[in-house]
């Protein structure tokens, strides 16, 4: 059986590294780099560089788990407050 989780490599700060991801997880990192116009290396870059400790790949999640979270948040707010 095929492991849902997809490793690439990507270029950091100018360091090839590899990150395991579930499909999910890099399709999410997509999204969020194009909708702040910038690369996923870039988006890769802020997140390694923001992260308190533990490895790329639990950040990643976690920051793409937060974003999608915050969005749905910001979401509900603006759908109540239009009444519907």
């Amino acid at each position: 059986m095929k492991s849902p989780v997809v490793k690439r490599s990507i270029v950091v700060a100018g360091h090839k590294t590899s990150v395991s991801l579930e499909e999910a997880f890099w399709n999410g990192m997509k999204e969020i780099s194009s909708q702040r116009n910038i690369t996923l290396s870039e988006l890769v870059g802020e997140i390694d560089s923001n992260r308190p400790h533990g490895n790329l790949s639990s950040a990643i999640r976690l920051f793409v788990l937060d974003y999608f979270k915050k969005r749905a948040a910001a979401d509900a707010i603006a759908h109540k407050a239009s009444g519907n």
